[in-house]
Formats: C-alpha cells, sequence, structure tokens
C-alpha cells in the first residue's frame, strides 16, 4: 500500500476492483464503512456480484482477463473530458516529457521487440535530453511527443463500444463508474483503489497494477489522504515477507538480487541511472549504503573492503534466467533440482498446473516439510495418481509454532510493523521457525568445519550468527539486527555515535563499513529509544496517522510520495485533510518524503533548495510512462493466454507477447477449444485461509465451508442441466476436480464480441488429505504461466469445461 488501511476513510470514492474486501478482508473492510459514512462512495467491479458487491453504491461485471481494458477505457475518459488534474499531472508527474522518436507503438507491439527472445529493447523507450542529459520537457502538454499526448494517441482506441465487447460491461455501466471515480480530479477529494489477486494472477498483472497508476497519478490521487494504490495483502504478513526478500529477484529493502550481469561489487554499485536533474533526490544513489550495511549485516567483521565486504560470498542469479516459482517447478520437475523445503507453504495445493508440481515433487530426492499439520505437499507420495513404490523423494515433516506461539513483527498491508507476543507455547515438537533455522544453520556449519573438502566454505563459516539466547532464537536481537547498528564510533551530519549504538534511521548508513542493517527500509524500527513496532500511542493527526502506534517504513511515513499532496508552494491540495503541509520553516503532519523545502518561495522564485516529489525514480517525477517493464511503457489489453475469443478487436496481438510459456508434457494450454468453452477463476472464502491447511482442521469452519464447489449462473445451469448441491466435473486441459454446484444469479452470462460467454468461479482452499469428502485444488486446472516482470501465476483467467457426472 501506498496509504494505509485507515486512511480509507478520507477516501471520496473507493474502487474495489481485483479484489473482495469484504469478505477477503472482513475486519478492514470497516474503514471503507466509515469513509460511506461521511458521503464516500464505493465502486465494486468483479465477475460475480460479491460481498463486496452488496455494500457498493455501484457495481457492474466485467469477464476475467479484461482489466487492463475497462481501465484503458478510464484513462481514455480522463483525458478527452479534460478531468485530469493539470497542475498535478504537469508538474509532478513525467506527463510533459519528451519521447525519442525511437518510441512506437503499432498493432499491438512497442517498438524494439525481438520476436525469437519474445521480449522487448527498453532502450528504444527513452526520453530526449537536453545538452546537460536532463529529460526535456513541455510543461504545457501540448508537444505530440510528450507522454501525455502520446497515452492520449495510445488509448483513443478504447472507446465505450470496443470495451464493453471486450470485457461485457454494459456501455452504460462503463460510462457510470468512469463518472464516478475521475470527479476525484478536483482539489479537496481523493479517490482509492483496493486490489489483491484478482489483479495481480495475470499474463498482464503488473500493467493491471501500472494502469491504475496512471489514473491515480491523473487524477493527482498519489500522495493524498484517502488516495493512493493499495494492494491487499493475503496474510497478516506478506508485506514483511517481501520486506525482507522471500522474493527471488530481490534481496531485504528491495535491492536487486546480485546477478553474474554484476561480478564485483563495484559493478554492482554503479548499475544505476545517474541523474544529471539537480531537483532530483534520485534516493537509490544511496543504495551502496544500504548494500554495504547488508553485507555488514551478514559477515560482520569478516567483511572488509579489500574482500568487497563479502560480495563474492552471495549467491548470484545467472543472467538471463528467472528463478520464480513457475520456473522453479518447471526445473524440479525436469529433474534439476534434488532438494527443496516447503517451508511454511503448500505448493502441492498453492502451485498453478498442481498435477505438474507433484510430478516435480517425485523427482527430488529429498523433502523437507515445515508446517502445523500434515498437506498435500508432504503427503504428496501417496496422493491421487501417484505410486509409492516408484517414487524415490524422501520426506522429513518439521511441525512448527503458528504465529500465536511465538514473539516478533508483523508487517501489515499498510507496511506497518507491529510487535506481537506470545500467546501459548507450542504443543508436542512443535518449534518456533527461528529456532529450526537457527539449529539447521548451526548444524550446517559444524558439517562445514569438519570436511576439508568441502566446496565454497567461506559464505557458511564466515556468516555472522548471534540471534539466540540460551539457546533459543531471539527476535529482538533480529530486529535490532534488521534496524542496524554502529561498528565503531563516527560522526554522521554532525552527529556522533558510539560503537553499539543502534542507528536513528538510514540516512545515517554508510558504504565504507562503519554500519550495518540488515534491511535499510526498517532502519529506524528498532533503535536506543527501544522497540517502535510496539508503541501503542493513539491517533493524534486528526486524518488517521497514528504515528504513535506501531512503527511503518520507511521512517514511520504514513503515505509514501506524501509531497505530492500539496501544491509547490507547501499548500495541501486538501485543507480538510493535510498529509504535510509547509509551515514557513518545516513540514508538519506525517514524516516529510525529505525534508527539503516546497518548490516556490512565497514569492513566487524557484527554491533552489528544493526536490521533485517521487524521490525514488531518477527523474524525480512519477511514471506514466513506464519503460521499466517487461511488456511496454503504457499498459495495453491482450487476452490471457487461454481465452474464449479468437481474435483481440484492440490489435493484431492476441495474447501478451512477452509471457511466459513453458514446453514439458504438462505445460497444456487451449484457447477457443470447445472442449473447455467457459472462463474459469479462483477466488477465496472468508471460512478458509490459503490452501486450507490451517482452516480445514477445525471443525467449526469446516461445518461453514465443507468442501469445493464450483459456481455458475442459472443460465450455464441450464444449459448443461446441472442442478444446484450436485457433484460435477470442471476440468481443464491440465486435470479435473470433483465440486458441488452452486447456481446463483451472482454470475450472470457476458455478451463478449456478439457472443454469449459463461463464466465460473471454484475456490481454492481445498485439498485430498482433509477432509476425504473435500474434493481437490483448483490450481489442478490452472495453467503454468504469468506475469512476464513478477511469474505470479494467471490463475484468475482460464478456459474449461463444466459437466455432470
Amino acid at each position: 500500500m501506498t496509504n494505509h488501511w485507515i486512511d480509507i476513510k478520507n477516501s471520496d470514492c473507493i474502487l474495489i476492483m481485483g479484489s473482495n474486501a469484504a469478505e477477503n478482508h472482513p475486519i478492514s473492510f470497516k474503514w471503507v464503512g466509515e469513509a460511506m459514512k461521511k458521503g464516500g462512495k464505493l465502486i465494486s467491479v468483479d465477475p460475480r456480484f460479491t460481498r463486496t458487491s452488496s455494500k457498493a453504491d455501484f457495481f457492474t461485471p466485467l469477464r476475467s482477463g479484461t482489466d487492463i481494458a475497462f481501465l484503458g477505457g478510464m484513462i481514455k475518459y480522463i483525458i478527452e473530458n479534460d478531468k485530469y488534474f493539470t497542475e498535478y499531472v504537469a508538474e509532478y508527474t513525467n506527463a510533459g516529457f519528451i519521447l525519442r522518436d525511437t518510441y512506437e507503438f503499432k498493432d499491438g507491439l512497442f517498438s524494439g521487440y525481438d520476436p525469437k527472445t519474445r521480449s522487448y529493447d527498453k532502450g528504444m523507450w527513452a526520453f530526449e535530453k537536453d545538452a546537460d542529459g536532463v529529460p526535456r520537457k513541455d510543461r504545457t502538454l501540448q508537444d505530440p511527443r510528450c507522454v501525455l499526448q502520446q497515452l492520449k494517441q495510445h488509448y483513443s482506441r478504447y472507446d465505450l463500444d470496443t470495451v464493453s465487447a471486450i470485457t461485457g460491461t454494459p456501455k452504460e455501466d462503463l460510462l457510470k463508474v468512469y463518472e464516478m471515480y475521475s470527479e476525484t480530479g478536483a482539489r479537496g477529494k481523493a479517490g482509492t483503489i483496493m486490489y489483491a489477486m484478482g489483479w495481480t494472477q495475470h499474463t498482464v498483472g503488473v500493467q493491471n497494477i501500472r494502469a491504475m497508476a496512471i489514473i491515480q497519478l491523473l487524477l493527482g490521487n498519489m500522495g493524498v489522504a484517502g488516495g493512493g494504490v493499495n494492494a491487499l495483502r493475503g496474510e497478516s504478513n506478506v508485506q514483511g515477507s517481501t520486506d525482507h526478500c522471500i522474493l527471488f529477484h530481490i534481496w531485504p529493502g528491495y535491492l536487486a538480487n546480485p546477478s553474474t550481469t554484476w561480478p564485483r561489487l563495484d559493478d554492482y554499485l554503479t548499475r544505476r541511472p545517474k541523474s544529471n536533474d539537480p531537483l532530483s533526490a534520485n534516493w537509490w544513489q544511496n543504495e551502496p549504503k544500504y548494500m554495504v550495511s547488508l553485507l555488514k549485516s551478514f559477515f560482520g567483521g569478516r567483511a572488509r573492503p579489500e574482500n568487497e565486504f563479502g560480495y563474492q560470498w552471495m549467491p548470484k542469479l545467472d543472467a538471463g534466467k528467472t528463478y520464480s516459482w513457475l520456473d522453479i517447478f518447471d526445473e524440479m520437475y525436469k529433474g534439476t533440482i534434488k532438494g527443496f523445503f516447503a517451508w511454511g507453504q503448500n505448493p502441492a495445493g498453492s502451485g498453478a498446473n498442481a498435477n505438474k508440481t507433484r510430478q516435480a515433487l517425485a523427482n527430488l530426492d529429498w523433502l523437507v516439510n515445515v508446517n502445523i499439520f500434515d498437506n498435500e505437499t508432504g503427503s504428496f507420495w501417496k496422493g491421487p495418481n501417484m505410486d509409492p513404490k516408484t517414487i524415490k523423494t524422501e520426506v522429513f515433516m518439521l511441525p512448527c509454532a503458528v504465529s500465536v506461539e511465538k514473539e516478533g513483527s508483523i508487517t501489515n498491508s499498510g507496511r506497518w510493523m507491529q510487535w506481537r507476543y506470545k500467546a501459548a507455547e507450542p504443543p508436542g515438537d512443535a518449534r518456533p521457525d527461528g529456532d529450526i533455522m537457527s539449529d539447521l544453520f548451526k548444524k550446517v556449519r559444524y558439517l562445514y568445519r569438519r570436511d576439508a573438502n568441502a566446496v565454497f566454505p567461506e559464505p557458511i563459516l564466515n556468516l555472522k550468527w548471534n540471534y539466540t539466547t540460551k539457546g533459543e532464537f531471539d527476535s529482538h536481537k533480529v530486529a535490532k539486527e534488521i534496524n542496524g547498528y554502529f561498528l565503531k564510533d563516527v560522526t554522521v551530519g554532525g552527529k556522533s555515535f558510539k560503537r553499539g549504538e543502534l542507528v536513528p534511521s538510514f540516512a545515517f548508513l554508510q558504504a565504507d563499513g562503519s554500519t550495518s542493517s540488515a534491511n535499510w527500509l526498517y532502519c529506524n524500527s528498532y533503535t536506543n529509544k527501544g522497540n517502535m513496532a510496539a508503541r501503542r500511542m493513539r491517533e493524534t493527526s486528526g486524518i488517521g496517522l497514528n504515528l504513535g502506534w506501531s512503527w511503518c517504513w520507511p521512517v514511520n511515513r504514513r503515505i509514501i510520495y506524501n509531497r505530492a499532496s500539496v501544491d509547490k508552494y507547501g499548500k495541501p491540495w486538501d485543507p480538510e485533510h493535510p498529509v504535510i503541509r509547509w509551515d514557513g520553516a518545516k513540514w508538519i503532519g506525517d514524516v516529510p518524503d525529505g525534508g527539503w523545502p516546497p518548490m516556490l518561495n512565497p514569492d513566487g522564485t524557484p527554491n533552489p533548495k528544493t526536490k521533485y516529489p517521487f524521490i525514488m525514480k531518477p527523474e524525480g517525477h512519477a511514471h506514466i510512462f513506464g519503460p521499466g517493464r517487461a511488456d511496454g511503457p503504457f499498459p495495453e489489453h491482450y487476452e490471457p493466454l487461454e481465452c474464449p475469443v479468437e481474435k483481440n478487436i484492440l490489435s493484431g496481438q492476441l495474447i501478451n507477447p512477452t509471457a511466459p510459456i513453458y514446453g514439458t508434457e504438462m505445460d497444456v494450454y487451449k484457447t477457443c477449444d470447445p472442449r473447455y468453452p467457459f472462463v474459469c477463476t479462483t477466488y477465496r472464502v472468508s471460512e478458509h485461509w490459503q490452501t486450507g491447511v490451517m482452516t480445514r482442521w477445525q471443525p467449526w469452519l469446516l461445518e461453514a465451508q465443507p468442501q469445493v464447489f464450483v459456481e455458475m449462473s442459472p443460465e450455464l445451469a441450464s444449459l448443461r442441466g446441472i442442478e444446484k448441491g450436485e457433484k460435477v466435473i470442471v476440468e481443464s486441459a491440465r486435470g479435473k476436480i470433483e465440486a458441488v454446484a452452486v447456481v446463483t444469479p451472482r454470475f450472470r452470462p457476458f455478451k463478449i464480441q456478439g457472443n454469449v460467454i459463461h463464466q465460473v468461479g471454484v475456490p481454492w482452499h481445498y485439498g485430498w488429505v482433509y477432509p476425504k469428502d473435500g474434493g481437490d485444488s483448483a490450481n489442478l486446472l490452472t495453467p503454468s504461466t504469468g506475469d512476464p516482470n513478477t511469474r505470479i501465476p494467471e490463475s484468475k483467467a482460464f478456459m474449461v469445461n463444466v459437466r455432470k457426472m
């Protein structure tokens, strides 16, 4: 989230699209209710009429996988009806930047596309620069090569008729949504988006979010109270997990994972683009401080300048390769991966194309399943279509503690790091994850020390490991390590610090090895003042910032890019909901995105000490034109890899030309195949959690939702002769499941390009292990393909058949 849960109450219009917050985030949804009490409007756009839809002021459906067409139509409407916030767009975004003549878009493809590699040369999407190397700008936004004019041209094709024919959304509904939401582009108004897996799990997942980010920038909704682009995380600590590098391509604090492209530390530290604009903070220029401090946290005193602070001891990605979920299981299926830790997860149920995943597990030598209950992963070898006699995989089960049986922090969707305390001891042999990891590492290091012929022992032998107290994992020690220490007596910015002191914020981290921090974004979370995440001071700001409650990265800033919430004089666009304001000497309110003064002095003259508000971008301006994405600088509608239409009526390019496609015999994709005529999507229910490992064993929850079902419209049920409550078969080109038919008008047929298209939905919480009659995972149906930027699987739009048993 750029904002946070409580801030939603400040919104004048809330668009919930790609999520079902009322059902999947029921407690946090109360802040939507608070906004509505004050006159805020709620719009629900979803393939299905959900519990969120039932609370909305306006609901309209769309076919899964067509969100960019829907949002592209809104972009067209905003521009052509002059609904955009002109001053904000011209001054704070790259809308006025002039594009080089190498950029073009033609028939579904951007310039620089190579069909052999199915990738783009992103150098074709560059800006023109002046003699000083600064991007040329037209603040009037009239130059035909400026971003805004190119944006207008790009979405000129997205008229109401075309968008309706793609999405199945009635034209009058499209217009209603566009009108309602675009009203937030006025001063003193704010609109927000709440999205989740319904947007991300597509071959255009990143571009779905990019499209909404463009809308928010056009309307001036970034950095303001009640605005932002707000991701609803699927678990209470998913945000914390990504912050601390659970994803393959990043290190803690979103530092890029080293690659063979950067064999030396200096290659890594000098790779980022520089800014020649004196008004650009270009905050990533501080990355050397964060990287070196991270290496010092890993290796302590053994990380020294002469050994590149241990950079050579760290693993590096092979250039051009991805190590995402889909790629890991593809390699595992091919037999190149021999061992696997399934830690707090259930890949045999949660992974796309789950039959392939289960077969991949059978090719391992060993599998360690760390979980609270048995699951489809740990017992895969005795599951459906498996012959235990032919499976060599040795499986180990390590029972672990649940969240309330251990002390530590979680970081929620709004980036709030909140400290939780142990409520009970774990039962039996179950142990906290930290203790399991600590003992495992100590044993591995013991084996390395014993073996004189150990291969590449330096990373293991040199790794610092002092995170236990009296032999037990100490979460406070880890939290302090994450924050970081001064490793020698130093003076930084006129302030003196002693060796062993906790670093007060990332502004004091250094690149010379005198500081450590296991995650620069969390530097300021545990200081000499104490554990900031444990604070419990109530609200004082008037708009729900709650600056004294817990701690929020970065440096307790509750709304990111908040210097865009004020005009060039430092006056809030919305005086009734000021995030920050300039009092003539300093910023008042939230922790500002940098302490520099406003862009203009009171007399209207430029302030030479200022910086542009979007400090993480090299040019200091928000990206309406985003040249860093794998599949294009503007979002473009492409059909899902499996879709019910033969033609993309916006271009000659049917699917995302950069989407990953896998080539094993278990990777089967079917488009417009009469055997699989219906669109299918997966979703969650309130009574279950993820693959159901935590909830399927609870009788009171299982009683409420006992088995997998397939939801369908009365029209489709009539077409197939299916009665509500009877068992049916749902099948795709990859697998099939038995499910109970739930026949409701929550799904209705779509009219797509003159044809009637039906859609069904299946929850993904179930598995064969328990209960015995509960059915199996919906992911037996989903394809192994995904977004080209993130590789998140396309689980929200694929083709199936539904038939009577």
